[in-house]
């Protein structure tokens, strides 16, 4: 290799992502947890399906690899504060009255620009990640700006109706 690790990082910046708090309620628990995401896209409408991708040194990482089902909110302008709490390691829990939940059962933000609830459809092992692929059986919109990360800050997408 002709770059370092820390090269891969910074030019990976230079990309404009949404911010999302996936989650899921962990197998034989009852307590939802959640994580960021920004590395989540679609991948096909015929069938719906999606992914993202969560690092093996997460510790939720199992909890994610195992469950059957989660849950996508798509965040708001408003909600850098969400996002930073859930990136923080160790820091996975909902506050009380924070989450609604959809067809899966998967907890997902009552305050949110939208949502997608998935069934795992695939689990592909990648690098020093898994990805995880959901079929989408529920999805839901609201009207607002997005929150967005680039260069390692947070900035407001425009008004989407």
């Amino acid at each position: 290799m002709t770059f370092t690790v820390n090269d891969l990082k910074n030019t990976f910046t230079r990309y404009t992502t949404g911010v999302t708090i996936v989650s899921c309620i962990p197998s034989g628990s009852d307590k939802p947890i959640g994580i960021t995401v920004n590395s989540f896209t679609s991948v096909s409408l015929d069938p719906p399906l999606v992914l993202w991708c969560i690092d093996r040194h997460s510790g939720v990482f199992d909890a994610f690899v195992g469950a059957d089902s989660y849950a996508v909110s798509i965040l708001r302008e408003d909600q850098a504060d969400i996002s930073t709490r859930f990136a923080t390691p160790g820091n996975h829990d909902f506050l009380e009255g924070e989450t609604d939940t959809m067809a899966t059962g998967a907890p997902v933000l009552r305050n949110r620009l939208a949502a997608i609830d998935c069934k795992v459809e695939a689990r592909h092992d990648a690098g020093d990640h898994v990805i995880l692929v959901g079929r989408i059986v529920d999805c839901d919109y609201r009207t607002g700006k997005p929150l967005m990360y680039v260069a390692r800050s947070y900035l407001t997408g425009p008004e989407i109706i």
